[in-house]
C-alpha cells in the first residue's frame, strides 16, 4: 500500500489520462459550437438540449452539449465552467471516480454530469455526506438545471413524507447518504403501494466519494421500532470498573481487550463466585463483561466521544465532527452511558438495516468525486469496480509540502510543534494546526497559550461556531487549532472575512499572500494518507501560495498500533528529532495501517455480503406482496375453506331440523345478507356479510407483510447474536466465517416457511370484515413509534467500518 499503492494507481490514472485525451479533444471541439449556444434564447435552450443524443462519448452532439452547459453556467450562475470542470463531468458520465483538488469546482462538475445523465433519460441522485451540503448544492445549482427545464430538489432530515415523494419525483434529487438510506428503510413499513417513497435507483453521483464509499461504507443504517430493550447489568460494570492493569491485556492495535487468568478470577469472585466459561455464562455474562471492558478501557472521553447535553455523542474520526445520528451497537452504547453515569437510551428492536455500501450497490450506475481519490483507488476497484480519473487543477498548485519532522517521544514532538508555531506566528502568517482528537486539540491550545501564542480551538465541542472560526482562519496572525473538522468541506479564504467582502480592499489578502499563504501543521500522521492530504489541501487553494508540514513521533498511535519495534529509535539530536530514519518509520507504519484497513473492509464485506443477499430476497418478496395480489392468491390456495367462508362462496348453512334444503347462497357482494336457521332452536341466525375481494386482498397483504417483516426482524436479531460470539468458534479450530455463513443460511432457510405458516394461522383466526383485518385484536402489533440511526460499528479504528476485529485478530 502507501507509496507503492499510490504509484500503482497513478499509473492507472495515467492510463485513464490517455483515455481522457479523447475528452480533451471533445472539449476543444466544443468551442466550435460556442457561438451557436450563445445565440440561443433562454426559451429555446431546453428544446435544443433535448434534441441532442449524447450517448456517444465521442459524438458531435456531446461536443454541442458541452457548449450548452458552458453557456448555461455563464447565464444561470455567472460561472463559466473551466475546461477541467468539463473534463471532470465527462469522466463522471463515463462512470469514474474523479479526483479534483480542493477549490477546483467539483460541485459544478457534478451538476453538469447530472444534466448529461438526465438528457440520456436517467433519474439522478446526487448523494452527499450531510444535509447541509445537499441542500446548499441543490439550491446553488437549481438555476443551472432550470436553464435546461430539468426539475431538481433536495431531501433533508426535516422533509415530510409528501416533500420526500415530491423531491424523488424530480429529475435530479440531492440528499445525504443517511436520508437516502433511511427512506429506503422506511419503505419497509409500507403496507400499501401508494405509501412507498423511495424510487427505483438509477444513477448515483457521490460527493466526497472516499468518505461515503470507503470511510463509512460499512456503517449500518438502522430502522428501529419501540420495544423494551435489555438494560446492561450494573454489577458487571461495577466489577469491570475495579479491574487493575494486571487483570487484562490489550492487543497491539488497541482494538480488543482480554481478561487474564487473574482478571477472570477477579470478575468471577465479584459476580458471586460464578464460572465465566460455563455454558450458562459464556454466551451472556462473558459477552457483557467484554462489552463493559471495551467501554471502560478502550473508549476514551474526548477522543472517541464527548458528553454533551446529558448524552454520549460519538465523534467521526475521519471528519473530527460529532457523528450525527450515530451510536454504537446497543450493548456498547449503553455500557458507555452507564460508565458516564447517564441514563441508558433504548435502541429498540431493529426492524431493518442496510450498510452504506449495500445502499450504493443498489444503483445500476455509480460515479463520484473527491479531492483524494487515488489513495482509495484499491477500495474503489475491489468493492465497487470503479476506475479513478485524476483531473488536473485549473491553476497549478504552488503549495510547499515539507518533509515530515519525526521525534522520539510525544513530549519532544509537542515541544517542537509549539516552537515552530511560535516562530511562524511572529511573522503574521496564518496557521491551521490539525490534531487527531478533541483532547489533543485542547492540550495543544493550552501549551501554545503558555508559550504566549493565543489560538482559537475548533472541535466537536464547539462545532456550532465552525463557520465563524473558519471564516477567520486565513486572516493575518490567526492561529487555529482544529480536529479533522477543518480537513474537508470547508473553504479557508486568505485574509479572512475582512479581505473577502465585495467592494472592500483586498490588501489583507495580498499581505497574507506575501507572507506565504496559509501554513498547515499536522500533529501526526493518520492511518491513511488520504486524511493527511485532506488536511494539506486546506492550503494552496486555486493557485494560492501555501505551506504544509507534519510533526510525528514513534509514540504516535499510527506507529504503536501497526509496528512492533525491537528497540526504540535513539535520537542523536538534543531535540529528539530522528531525521530520515524517522520519516521512513512513519511511512512504513502508515503502509501497514492502510493494509490493515483494506483487510478489515474486505473481511467485513465477506460477513455482510450474505446478509445483504438475504435482504434482497426478502425485499423482492415484500415488493411482490405489496404491489400484486400474490398474498390473497397464495392464502386462497392454502386456506381455501377460509377464503370461501369470507367471500360467501360455497358456504354451508345450518339447516333447521324440519328443513329439507338449505337456503340459496349468494355470490361476493350480493345484498342483502341471508340468514341461517339454528337447528336446535329454529331461531334465525344472521350470517356475516361477504368480504369484498378488494378488501380481502388488502387484508391478506397486511397479514403476509406482517409475518414476513416479523420473520426478517427476528432473523436480524439472530445474525446480531451470532456475530457477537462467532469468534469463539476459532477455539475449536473452526473457521468463524464458514460457521457464520452456515448458521445464518440454515436459519434463513426456515424464514419463508415460518412466515407463510404464521400468515395462514392469522388468516384462519383473525377477524376480517368489510372494514379490513384487525391485527391488533389478534395481538399482532406493528411498532407505532419508529426512528432511524446509524450504528458506529468501528469504535476502535480511525475511520471506516469495523470488520469483526476480534475475528480478524485470530485470522492473523
Amino acid at each position: 500500500m502507501g507509496k507503492l499503492t499510490n504509484n500503482m494507481w497513478r499509473l492507472l490514472g495515467a492510463q485513464s489520462s490517455r483515455n481522457q485525451s479523447k475528452s480533451l479533444t471533445l472539449i476543444k471541439k466544443s468551442g466550435d459550437h460556442d457561438s451557436w449556444a450563445a445565440e440561443l434564447s433562454d426559451e429555446n435552450f431546453a428544446t435544443e438540449a433535448e434534441k441532442l443524443d449524447i450517448t456517444d462519448p465521442e459524438g458531435e452532439d456531446r461536443a454541442r452539449f458541452l457548449a450548452l452547459v458552458r453557456e448555461a453556467g455563464d447565464r444561470a450562475l455567472d460561472m463559466r465552467p473551466f475546461d477541467v470542470q468539463l473534463q471532470g463531468a465527462l469522466r463522471l458520465l463515463e462512470g469514474d471516480i474523479i479526483e479534483m483538488a480542493t477549490g477546483e469546482g467539483k460541485t459544478l462538475a457534478g451538476a453538469i454530469a447530472a444534466i448529461g445523465y438526465v438528457l440520456q433519460g436517467h433519474r439522478v441522485h446526487v448523494v452527499s455526506v450531510n444535509d447541509y451540503l445537499a441542500t446548499r448544492d441543490a439550491e446553488w445549482m437549481k438555476p443551472l438545471f432550470d436553464q435546461f427545464a430539468i426539475s431538481s430538489s433536495a431531501v433533508s432530515e426535516n422533509s415530510t413524507r409528501e416533500e420526500r415523494k415530491a423531491a424523488y419525483d424530480t429529475d435530479i434529487t440531492y440528499g445525504s447518504v443517511n436520508e437516502v438510506g433511511f427512506d429506503v428503510l422506511r419503505d419497509q413499513l409500507a403496507t400499501r403501494a401508494e405509501d412507498l417513497v423511495s424510487p427505483k435507483p438509477d444513477v448515483a453521483i457521490i460527493d466526497e466519494a472516499d468518505s461515503v464509499l470507503v470511510d463509512e461504507a460499512l456503517v449500518p443504517l438502522i430502522l428501529a421500532g419501540a420495544t423494551t430493550g435489555e438494560v446492561p447489568d450494573k454489577p458487571i460494570h461495577d466489577a469491570v470498573g475495579k479491574l487493575k492493569k494486571t487483570h487484562y491485556e490489550i492487543d497491539a492495535e488497541g482494538r480488543n481487550v482480554y481478561l487474564t487468568d487473574e482478571g477472570a478470577a477477579f470478575i468471577e469472585q465479584e459476580l458471586g463466585g460464578i464460572n465465566l466459561y460455563d455454558e450458562e455464562h459464556v454466551g451472556t455474562t462473558l459477552v457483557h463483561v467484554n462489552v463493559a471492558m471495551h467501554a471502560h478501557i478502550l473508549l476514551e472521553r474526548d477522543v472517541h466521544y464527548i458528553v454533551r447535553d446529558g448524552g454520549v455523542h460519538l465523534i467521526n474520526a475521519s471528519r473530527g465532527r460529532v457523528a450525527q445520528l450515530q451510536r454504537w451497537p446497543d450493548g456498547l452504547q449503553a455500557a458507555v452511558e452507564l460508565k458516564e453515569g447517564l441514563a441508558q437510551t433504548d435502541s429498540g428492536e431493529v426492524i431493518d438495516t442496510i450498510t452504506v455500501q449495500a445502499l450504493i450497490g443498489r444503483y445500476p450506475k455509480v460515479c463520484g468525486m473527491t479531492g483524494t481519490a487515488l489513495a482509495a483507488g484499491e477500495q474503489f476497484r475491489q468493492f465497487y469496480h470503479l476506475a479513478v480519473s485524476q483531473i488536473p487543477p485549473n491553476t497549478k498548485n504552488i503549495r510547499v509540502d515539507e518533509v515530515d519532522r519525526v521525534y522520539d517521544t510525544k513530549a519532544n514532538k509537542a515541544e517542537a510543534v509549539v516552537e515552530f508555531v511560535k516562530e511562524i506566528h511572529e511573522t503574521g502568517q496564518p496557521i491551521l494546526i490539525g490534531t487527531h482528537d478533541v483532547a489533543e486539540s485542547e492540550e495543544l491550545a493550552h501549551l501554545l497559550g503558555r508559550a504566549g501564542v493565543q489560538s482559537v480551538v475548533l472541535n466537536a465541542k464547539n462545532d456550532a461556531q465552525e463557520a465563524k472560526i473558519i471564516a477567520e482562519a486565513g486572516a493575518k496572525n490567526a492561529v487555529t487549532v482544529s480536529t479533522q473538522m477543518a480537513g474537508r468541506g470547508t473553504d479557508i479564504k486568505l485574509g479572512g472575512s475582512a479581505g473577502q467582502k465585495d467592494g472592500e480592499s483586498t490588501s489583507e489578502r495580498d499581505e497574507v499572500v506575501e507572507l506565504g499563504g496559509l501554513c498547515v501543521v499536522g500533529t501526526g500522521r493518520h492511518d491513511t494518507e488520504r486524511l493527511d492530504n485532506q488536511l494539506r489541501g486546506r492550503a494552496g487553494r486555486q493557485g494560492d501560495p501555501g505551506r504544509s508540514v507534519f510533526f510525528s513521533s514513534v509514540e504516535d498511535p499510527v506507529v504503536t498500533r501497526n509496528l512492533t519495534l525491537k528497540r526504540d529509535p535513539v535520537s542523536s539530536s538534543e531535540d529528539g528529532s530522528l531525521g530520515s530514519k524517522g520519516v521512513d518509520l512513519i511511512e512504513q507504519a502508515q503502509r501497514v495501517a492502510e493494509g490493515v484497513m483494506l483487510e478489515l473492509h474486505a473481511n467485513t464485506w465477506r460477513y455482510n455480503q450474505l446478509v445483504n443477499q438475504q435482504r434482497d430476497i426478502v425485499i423482492a418478496r415484500r415488493m411482490k406482496l405489496l404491489t400484486t395480489d400474490t398474498a390473497l392468491a397464495e392464502l386462497k390456495d392454502l386456506e381455501n375453506a377460509r377464503y370461501r367462508e369470507l367471500t360467501g362462496e360455497g358456504s354451508v348453512l345450518a339447516e333447521s331440523a324440519d328443513s329439507d334444503k338449505a337456503p340459496d347462497t349468494k355470490s361476493v357482494g350480493d345484498e342483502p345478507a341471508e340468514t341461517a336457521v339454528d337447528s336446535d332452536s329454529s331461531v334465525p341466525v344472521e350470517k356475516a356479510e361477504p368480504v369484498p375481494v378488494a378488501v380481502l386482498e388488502q387484508a391478506a397483504r397486511e397479514i403476509m407483510l406482517f409475518h414476513l417483516d416479523r420473520a426478517w426482524a427476528d432473523h436480524l436479531a439472530f445474525v446480531s447474536d451470532v456475530r457477537a460470539s462467532i469468534h469463539l468458534r476459532s477455539l475449536g479450530r473452526e473457521s468463524p466465517l464458514d460457521e457464520f455463513h452456515k448458521l445464518i443460511l440454515d436459519e434463513f432457510g426456515r424464514l419463508p416457511g415460518e412466515a407463510v405458516d404464521n400468515a395462514r394461522k392469522t388468516f384462519r383466526e383473525a377477524v376480517i370484515t368489510a372494514d379490513g383485518v384487525d391485527l391488533e385484536q389478534a395481538d399482532l402489533r406493528r411498532s407505532t413509534t419508529t426512528w432511524t440511526y446509524m450504528v458506529h460499528d468501528s469504535p476502535f479504528s480511525s475511520g471506516g467500518a469495523k470488520a469483526l476485529q476480534g475475528i480478524i485478530g485470530i485470522f492473523r
